[in-house]
């Protein structure tokens, strides 16, 4: 099949930088590129988030999360607002929110080196990408990884990874596969794990492999006891994440010593409780107890213990008696 472009409809064209094409086009989400090309449209006019949503049928939020993107990667210039006094709303010209560069941002501003801040903002972001085929690598890696377009917050939180914590592009990438397998990749909790990843000093290829090893291991471990304790399958809190990894794979108890140890929860208190299966279980390891039949001896010894001792204090109290009602005469002859 040939195509032709019909020539009626350049009677009106307007402009597109050929990185949109050349670095952008399959990266960049279907709202990204549409809000571009309707602001590209109508770069000589005054727009709102509102009026392209409207435009575009889709949310102000939307537009503001797209331009947000091309304000990253050096296609549109973000604009600081003033601290000067600005004239009234009357003689002030209407602008467009987001100015439209004509060209990428590491080319249109004076080049400088980038500077570290605490949180990188959309400009620094920009420069690093543009400056670092490393970080550009990274960004690129994380959005088809991840299957989506990275918000601003992700790309910062990315950027400060790399930077502030020290964890390399191949290591950030597992990370995020991992976080991904678990359905938790957001971006609050990809800086929590990659902040433990760099306190436990894990910054080599071969040292995350390591953990990720160990996270299997314990999310193993947990199915286990999910499926002892007749659990519905779900994903594992931090505190039961180290019960399983303490319970079978320090202690390595079996999943029927944790059902033992539930039966024995739940006959005490009436419920489940981890910090009391914790007890016992703990107890059960101090003690050498590691199957049921020992578990269960060690319950029957302990239920004839406490027998013998009530039998103790009953017959106390029956010696007692007959020896006050002894002394009963004794006390009546003498009124």
């Amino acid at each position: 099949m040939v195509f032709s472009i019909h020539p009626g409809a350049w009677k009106s064209v307007f402009a597109v930088p050929s990185t949109l094409v050349d670095s952008h086009i399959k990266m960049a989400s279907p709202n990204q590129l549409k809000v571009l090309l309707w602001a590209l449209r109508h770069a000589e006019e005054s727009f709102t988030h509102e009026a392209i949503a409207a435009a575009l049928g889709i949310t102000a939020s939307d537009v503001q999360d797209a331009m947000q993107y091309w304000v990253q990667v050096g296609l549109v210039a973000e604009e600081v607002p003033e601290q000067a006094v600005q004239p009234a709303a009357a003689e002030r010209p209407l602008q467009p929110e987001f100015p439209l560069a004509a060209a990428p941002i590491a080319e249109s501003l004076p080049p400088v080196p980038p500077r570290r801040i605490p949180k990188p903002d959309g400009l620094f972001i920009a420069e690093r990408i543009n400056q670092s085929a490393e970080i550009r690598f990274l960004m690129q890696e994380a959005q088809q990884l991840l299957g989506r377009p990275l918000s601003p917050g992700l790309s910062s939180t990315l950027l400060a990874i790399h930077d502030d914590y020290g964890l390399p592009v191949d290591v950030t990438l597992m990370l995020l596969q991992f976080v991904k397998s678990k359905g938790k990749d957001n971006t609050s909790y990809i800086e929590a794990v990659a902040r433990d990843w760099a306190e436990e000093g894990i910054s080599t290829h071969p040292q995350a492999e390591e953990k990720l090893r160990r996270l299997d291991e314990i999310n193993k471990a947990w199915k286990k006891i999910e499926q002892a304790l007749r659990l519905s399958p779900r994903a594992p809190s931090a505190r039961e994440e180290r019960y399983s990894d303490r319970w079978l794979l320090e202690w390595k108890f079996s999943p029927q010593m944790v059902r033992e140890a539930y039966d024995r929860s739940v006959d005490a208190i009436g419920k489940l409780s981890l910090s009391y299966m914790n007890k016992i279980l703990e107890r059960w390891q101090r003690e050498g107890i590691t199957t049921p039949q020992q578990a269960a001896m060690e319950q029957k010894e302990k239920t004839t213990v406490q027998k013998q001792s009530k039998l103790q204090q009953t017959t106390y109290d029956i010696e007692e008696y007959e020896r006050m009602s002894a002394q009963v005469p004794d006390l009546l002859g003498k009124e």
